[in-house]
C-alpha cells in the first residue's frame, strides 16, 4: 500500500512539472518585448512573415539625440527606436530580435525598396514625393523645422537671415529641412552645405565652417542638451514636419497594422512612456499622438 501510494505521488509530481513547463512556455510567449509571441496573421502577409521569422529589421538614424542615437554600447536609442520596439512587440517579436540598420536621409527609400529594412522609423517626414516610392504609416509625431546657432550669435533669428547671402547653413542630403531652407537662400551653391549625417553639421558649426544648422526642432534640442551652453535655437519653428513610418509601396495591410498599433500605443500609455524616456528629456511637453492618415 505504501509503495502504491508513493508511486501515485511521484506520478502526480511528474504531471505537475509537465503542466508547469507548458505554462512556462505560454508565459514566455506572451511577454512581447522580452519573448516571442505566437500570433495569427493573414497568410502571406508581411506580419505573418515577420512573426514566423521572429526577426524585424528597423531602419533608423544613429546620429540624432532623442530620436535615434547610437550609444557606446553600439545600440541606437531614442523615440524612433522605441516606436520600432512597439511595432515589434505587436508582431510578437522580442526586442533582442530587432536588427537596427542606419538609414541616413538620402537612402531611406532605397533601403525600403531593396527590402534591406522592413520598416524605417527615422525622423521621416511624410511628403508626396516620397510616397511615389514608398508608403507611410502614421504620422506618429509632428515636428517643426528650426535653426541651431552658437549661443553668442545674435545675427540669425530665423530663416530670413540667410536672404542676404553672407551666411552658410548646414543640413543633410536628401532631407526635407535641406529642401525647405533653399527658398531663403540668396545663393544655394555657396550657402547650403550638405553632409550625410547631422553630427558632421555640428562639427562644421563648431569649427566655423558654417553659421547654422537646420533640421527639426526636437533633434536640435537634443544637440543643445548634449553640448550645454554652446548652442541655441534661433527663433521659432517655421514648418510642420509629420513623421511617418516607411514601408514598401503597396503593402496596405502592413501599413494598416502599424496604424492600428500606433493608435493602441496612444491609448495604453506606451507612446507617452516612450516619449518621456527619450526625447522627453529635452522637451518635457508630451505630444498628443496625431491622427494617423489611412490613405
Amino acid at each position: 500500500m505504501r509503495i502504491a501510494r508513493l508511486t501515485a505521488i511521484a506520478a502526480a509530481a511528474v504531471l505537475s512539472l509537465g503542466v508547469a513547463a507548458c505554462g512556462g512556455d505560454d508565459d514566455s510567449g506572451e511577454t512581447g518585448s522580452t519573448g516571442g509571441e505566437a500570433k495569427t496573421f493573414e497568410a502571406g502577409s508581411t506580419m505573418e512573415r515577420l512573426n514566423k521569422a521572429q526577426k524585424i529589421v528597423v531602419g533608423t538614424k544613429f546620429d540624432q539625440p532623442g530620436f535615434g542615437l547610437k550609444g557606446l554600447d553600439g545600440k541606437p536609442a531614442g523615440f524612433d527606436v522605441e516606436i520600432g520596439k512597439i511595432i515589434a512587440t505587436e508582431l510578437g517579436i522580442p526586442e533582442g530580435n530587432i536588427e537596427y540598420i542606419e538609414t541616413p536621409s538620402a537612402v531611406r527609400e532605397e533601403k525600403i525598396e531593396k527590402g534591406e529594412a522592413d520598416v524605417v522609423v527615422a525622423t521621416y517626414t511624410i511628403n508626396d514625393k516620397r510616397k511615389e516610392r514608398i508608403d507611410f504609416a502614421g504620422p506618429y509625431y509632428v515636428a517643426g523645422q528650426n535653426i541651431l546657432v552658437k549661443a553668442d550669435d545674435t545675427t540669425i533669428t530665423g530663416p530670413d537671415a540667410f536672404k542676404a547671402g553672407d551666411k552658410k547653413v548646414c543640413s543633410v542630403q536628401g532631407s526635407t529641412p535641406a529642401a525647405n531652407i533653399e527658398q531663403y537662400l540668396a545663393d544655394k551653391g555657396s550657402q547650403l552645405v550638405l553632409f550625410d549625417v547631422y553630427t558632421k553639421c555640428i562639427d562644421a558649426l563648431n569649427s566655423g565652417q558654417v553659421n547654422a544648422v537646420t533640421t527639426d526642432n526636437v533633434i536640435l534640442l537634443g544637440f543643445i542638451a548634449r553640448n550645454e551652453g554652446k548652442f541655441k535655437l534661433a527663433g521659432e519653428n517655421f514648418t510642420e514636419e509629420p513623421y511617418g513610418i516607411g514601408v514598401k509601396k503597396g503593402d496596405t495591410a502592413f501599413r494598416t497594422f502599424i496604424n492600428d498599433t500606433l493608435e493602441k500605443a496612444y491609448s495604453d500609455g506606451r507612446y507617452e512612456k516612450a516619449w518621456k524616456d527619450t526625447a522627453g528629456k529635452f522637451d518635457d511637453q508630451v505630444p498628443t499622438g496625431p491622427a494617423v492618415n489611412r490613405y
